[in-house]
């Protein structure tokens, strides 16, 4: 077989998706006619589709070594940076690739990607806008160009370019997601619902439940629920939402308001724990709302559930929430908007989220399973360390890096403050405290499984703070 033969075979592997046998088939090529640059091009890019990135970074080198000029080559080496992590390598190699081929728009997109990861989020838009002049109309590209205006807080022009994204393509999932996301921010609680629950009722409502890869813990408490559900007349759907309409009156009990705002001036650490939060009715319709709806989605490998707005934590009773607990606590919420929103259900008996703090500035973190679900009343609710994370720290570190954390606290000799559960008690606190959930011991059963949600309000780094 001569050598023209082999690359055509290797060509027709590689178009076929038969990548180990293209690749082999390269190496032979690559054997004998080493000068060959597009052939190194497409064993880099072989070798990349098969997840051997050193390799393709290899390859991609023995190219642009033997013409410098080859475009493609230096945009699928920065792919390859990109993939291995090294963000100001594969900035360089971009820039490269553009200045031999200024107007591919793939590249400026990639670009952007690498900007933003080395936190120049200014330049990455400028990238991202780049990508746009040259092919107007990508969904993808306008949807990532809405998504750095929300992380620059230009939440008007976000908002301006979702629209256009969403006219186009109405189920654009992701679009709708940072949509419920920047309206709830902007303190337009009520559209961010609206957004999200649309985005949950897309996703879910088609797509098949597959049980059988779910840990026991989830399996377990799917079960309770279409019991659950099946008692109180509700089909027992893999997807259901229930209504949670706004209740009439107040949600939130103004009667809290003075005395709470009190007590988190003169506090220190800012940490205030709020009895009879939500109003007799609020409290039924959320707990008819958190037990009815199937949006218990994420496991966690402590065995405790996740919700989370675009899967369904979404309603016009929680926008009421959210939008009461600024009017009545003003001097605690103040400008800030909603930004995170969750909730979590446990297990009677396994634990729950380790320790960590929030990217935010408050946290609002609630609890509405009923008293008698409690076994042991001094403990299941909230652990706080009066010491805040550092501000050098990353995300990952202080949300997620429990070792470090731990290493911290005995350092600076922080001591834990137990705050017990209480039905529709809530803990308002500095989001960089760190915090965790306390030992749970609690009756089994469907409703009696703890149930808190939390609100977090304010960006960690929010301008003017």
């Amino acid at each position: 077989m001569t050598l023209q033969q082999i690359l055509n075979r290797a060509l027709l592997q590689q178009r076929q998706g038969k990548l180990v046998e293209a690749e082999a088939l390269y190496r032979q090529v690559l054997a004998h006619a080493p000068e060959t640059v597009d052939v190194w091009v497409n064993h880099g890019a072989t070798l990349q589709e098969l997840g051997r990135l050193d390799e393709a970074l290899a390859s991609y080198d023995q190219a642009v070594a033997r013409m410098p000029a080859h475009a493609s080559a230096w945009h699928n080496r920065a792919l390859v940076l990109l993939g291995l992590g090294q963000y100001a390598a594969a900035l360089e190699s971009f820039e490269k690739a553009l200045a031999r081929a200024p107007r591919h728009a793939d590249a400026w997109r990639a670009r952007g990607r690498a900007l933003f990861a080395l936190g120049r989020s200014a330049e990455a838009l400028e990238s991202l806008e780049r990508a746009l002049e040259i092919a107007p109309g990508h969904l993808d590209t306008m949807y990532r160009c809405a998504a750095l205006l929300h992380v620059e807080q230009r939440f008007d022009e976000a908002l301006a370019v979702l629209g256009k994204v969403l006219a186009l393509d109405p189920d654009y999932l992701d679009a709708l997601a940072l949509k419920g996301a920047l309206s709830c921010e902007m303190r337009r609680v009520d559209e961010g619902m609206t957004a999200y629950r649309l985005h949950a009722e897309i996703a879910f409502s088609k797509k098949p439940v597959s049980e059988s890869a779910d840990p026991e813990p989830k399996q377990k408490h799917d079960a309770e629920q279409r019991q659950w559900m099946r008692t109180h007349g509700l089909a027992a759907k893999d997807f259901h939402l229930e209504e949670g309409a706004r209740v009439a009156g107040p949600a939130v009990n103004p009667a809290n308001g003075e005395e709470v705002e009190r007590r988190w001036r003169e506090s220190d650490p800012q940490i205030v724990v709020v009895d009879n939060l939500l109003t007799p009715s609020a409290l039924a319709a959320l707990r008819r709302f958190c037990w009815g709806s199937t949006m218990w989605r994420r496991s966690y490998s402590s065995g405790y559930l996740g919700a989370v707005p675009e899967q369904g934590f979404a309603c016009p009773l929680l926008a009421q929430i959210a939008e009461e607990l600024r009017a009545v606590f003003p001097a605690i919420i103040r400008e800030h908007g909603l930004g995170l929103m969750w909730g979590f259900k446990y297990d009677s008996r396994l634990s729950g989220i380790p320790i960590h703090a929030d990217q935010a500035k408050v946290n609002v973190n609630f609890w509405i399973a009923p008293q008698e679900a409690n076994r042991d009343p001094q403990s299941g609710g909230l652990v706080v360390w009066g010491v805040k994370a550092p501000l050098d720290w990353d995300f990952s570190r202080y949300n997620k890096d429990e070792a470090a954390i731990r290493t911290f606290l005995g350092q600076s000799g922080a001591a834990p403050i137990a705050i017990p559960h209480r039905a529709n008690r809530a803990v308002i606190f500095d989001s960089d405290l760190f915090h965790a959930t306390d030992r749970i011991d609690f009756h089994g059963g469907y409703e009696n499984r703890r149930l808190n949600v939390t609100m977090l309000y304010g960006r960690r780094t929010f301008r003017g703070s």
